[in-house]
């Protein structure tokens, strides 16, 4: 906690410093990270189109918790720990799938695709064990747009009143999934977060050829109570051929929301960045590209030169949040300035996260 006391939230932007450098370097405060930034926020957990028959389901990890999604035959979704209440073993072992029931591979303990136990091989004899009690142990679910969020602690915590709107009008609903990958970056979770809100100041000199078609002067910054939105208009003069073919439209929409999903939509193309930390100095970005057209081979062919556009801009962010992630570790450096007019973001950022750690006091 002393680490936390070391930022000041309530100095406005103009006279605002960043988090302090130990903040990604020091482990204890990333696991204070985990069981509170990480536990009481929702948290993507799969994709609505992952789950829509009965028995479908996502088996996958939230802030070092196993987690499944589970389509129940009812018809409803449900998320649970993928913990088996016998001797702790994952329940299901595969990432996704279909089954007619969530069967333990250890010793065989059953439970219904509603979570409830069914099967318990070789137990009879057992005193005082009541089955209804020992049921998956559920956890926290709602289902917003096409994806689903899980939350690990209980509790009502709002996710997007402020912005449930402004993503319904870009009728997402139109976009099909198209491909996932995996990013790798040598980096605390956070280097990549302000990398990502600092409102294009870095854009010009790495990205040259997003630069090229992003309006870099009129570009726009908008804080909410839990998201930020950057964007901007798209130009289309001097444009570099490979960006300019397949980044069109009239604006640029990139949505943050705390702490660690991203939407970036370009005229009915869309893809996601969900932010996983994992470890102090480790963290996973996993891409999700959707297209109204994956089908068509014309469209399949489109569809893979806007991917390797975004794959060429992860290319070089790669680079500059290891050298930040070394630099945060010298004696040369505590903490830095920000721009008011490009890293209203960050401020946001760094304040919420604040306000999370601080009430584990």
């Amino acid at each position: 906690m002393r680490i936390v006391d070391e930022y000041d939230p309530d100095l406005p932007l103009d006279h605002a410093l960043t988090i302090p450098a130990s903040w990604y370097v020091d482990k204890d405060l990333y696991n204070l990270e985990l069981k509170s930034v990480f536990s009481n926020t929702w948290q993507l957990a799969a994709r609505v189109d992952q789950v829509l028959q009965p028995g479908e389901y996502v088996a996958t990890d939230v802030a070092g918790e196993p987690i499944v999604i589970v389509r129940g035959n009812d018809g409803v979704l449900r998320g649970f720990f993928n913990v088996c209440r016998h001797h702790a073993a994952a329940v299901m072992t595969e990432p996704h799938g279909k089954t007619a029931h969530l069967r333990c591979p250890y010793h065989g303990w059953t439970y219904s695709l509603e979570g409830e136990l069914k099967g318990t091989p070789d137990f009879s004899g057992v005193c005082d064990f009541d089955r209804a009690q020992n049921s998956l142990v559920p956890v926290d679910l709602i289902e917003w747009e096409n994806w689903i969020f899980v939350k690990l602690n209980s509790g009502q915590v709002s996710f997007t009143t402020d912005l449930t709107d402004q993503i319904r009008a870009l009728e997402l609903n139109k976009l099909h999934w198209f491909e996932r990958r995996h990013y790798h970056f040598d980096c605390n979770w956070k280097v990549f977060v302000d990398n990502y809100l600092d409102g294009g100041y870095h854009v010009p000199y790495l990205h040259k050829g997003l630069d090229s078609v992003l309006d870099y002067t009129a570009y726009m910054i908008e804080n909410g109570k839990r998201h930020c939105l950057q964007w901007s208009p798209i130009v289309s003069d001097g444009a570099e051929a490979e960006t300019g073919a397949v980044r069109q439209g009239d604006r640029a929409l990139y949505y943050w929301i705390y702490p660690n999903f991203m939407i970036n939509w370009y005229d009915g193309v869309m893809d996601t960045n969900f932010v996983v930390p994992r470890g102090v100095d480790q963290t996973e970005v996993i891409f999700d590209f959707y297209f109204p057209d994956v089908v068509s081979e014309d469209a399949r062919q489109r569809n893979l030169a806007s991917v390797a556009v975004g794959q060429r801009i992860q290319d070089e962010d790669v680079a500059i949040c290891k050298s930040v992630q070394r630099g945060l570790s010298s004696r040369a450096y505590n903490a830095g300035r920000l721009s008011v007019r490009r890293e209203a973001g960050e401020h946001l950022f760094h304040r919420l996260l604040h306000a999370d750690l601080s009430s584990h006091k």
